[in-house]
């Protein structure tokens, strides 16, 4: 099914007396009004586009009309977000305007809805979510899916720990070589992980200047976590490089960090942990976490056993000492691997960045 964004994209195509099948989301169809009277169309879906009483009587009842629901968001997204569209008007020297940006306001919906319990809210939820992963499959198409990694971690890696000043050099590097860098789009490693890639292309004393910058707010509770992110970014603005965070309003008192260029942000927890993994088919590094770190682990795992999209991709762990004796995971998995109790893993336990490149280099021969 042809899918428009655009209304110059769709009136190109008005050019034909008789249409079907075709998709048209979030757009003013009043724009080209006279000319889709013109035409008809058949079994093509409309999502959350305006349009006058005379079209619609002119779309129905051979097509889907899907309507705008009274939420404070858009139910159809054709695009993924930004720093720019999640923190709108949002000024780093005045905290408290981040009250009135969109990731705040739909966190406060979203929090009502859980005690609503409304089929209303529950479908607007849902309608969202799908188009956002309607826009993310568009998005990473472009890429080599090889290439797509995704580094997960723990949100309480702080910004003046020395693991997090690795994930941003590993990511930094990795990007460098066209790598696109994931994460679930929050604050600890997953943060570093866009810090690294927002500073690619730049030098590594550069790298520590912008790491200092965020450190004077090191957790994300700290009431200038966000805004020293914004004056990060703009000491070092425009990056050359993009980065994809998959974060969820489940979380939403973690933000999400704005140095991901590309944010596909949910609703819905399972379908967004679900997405990143089966996404990062280039590989997962695991930096130390907590339980939802280890989740992540077994998950992965998981896929990767049943080559649950086609292949197993390597699952990177990082920090010897954590995941060996902290939390000892690894020797675990790798012992069932060795004997044949679970099959077809790609692993690594590291200490360096060198070791997991090498590995990630393997990986694509």
């Amino acid at each position: 099914m042809k899918q428009f964004d655009t209304i110059t994209e769709l009136a190109g195509f008005l050019d034909r007396s008789y249409i079907e099948e075709i998709a048209v989301q979030s757009l003013n169809l009043d724009e080209i009004g006279e000319q889709m009277l013109s035409v008809r169309f058949s079994k093509s879906l409309f999502l959350g586009c305006r349009m006058s009483d005379k079209l619609l009587h002119h779309l129905l009842p051979e097509n889907f009309i899907f309507p705008v629901l009274d939420v404070p968001f858009n139910t159809y997204p054709s695009t993924l977000y930004n720093k720019d569209t999640l923190y709108n008007g949002f000024d780093y020297r005045k905290r408290e305007t981040y009250e009135g940006t969109t990731d705040k306001i739909v966190y406060d919906y979203y929090q009502q809805s859980l005690v609503k319990h409304s089929i209303k809210d529950t479908l607007a939820q849902r309608l969202h979510d799908h188009s956002i992963t309607d826009s993310l499959h568009d998005y990473i198409a472009q890429f080599d899916e090889r290439k797509l990694v995704a580094i997960m971690g723990g949100h309480k890696i702080k910004r003046s720990d020395a693991m997090y000043l690795q994930v941003a050099r590993l990511s930094k590097l990795l990007t460098e070589l066209g790598y696109l860098m994931l994460s679930g789009g929050g604050p600890g490693a997953m943060e570093a992980t866009h810090a690294g890639a927002w500073m690619a292309g730049r030098s590594d004393e550069e790298l520590l200047e912008a790491v200092s910058i965020i450190s004077t707010a090191p957790l994300y509770s700290d009431d200038q976590w966000l805004a020293s992110a914004f004056r990060m970014m703009e000491r070092y603005p425009d990056p050359p490089f993009e980065s994809l965070g998959i974060p969820t309003w489940h979380y939403g008192h973690e933000l999400p960090t704005p140095f991901a260029t590309h944010i596909a942000k949910y609703f819905e927890n399972s379908v967004r942990e679900e997405g990143l993994l089966a996404l990062a088919k280039g590989g997962v590094i695991f930096t130390p976490g907590s339980a939802g770190t280890m989740q992540e682990v077994f998950q992965d795992l998981a896929q990767n056993h049943y080559e649950s999209y086609g292949y197993a991709s390597p699952m990177i762990f990082l920090n010897v000492d954590f995941w060996t004796h902290e939390r000892p995971i690894y020797p675990i998995i790798n012992e069932m691997s060795d004997r044949g109790d679970l099959m077809n893993l790609n692993l690594g336990l590291y200490d360096n960045n060198d070791e997991v490149m090498a590995h990630l280099h393997m990986f694509q021969l």
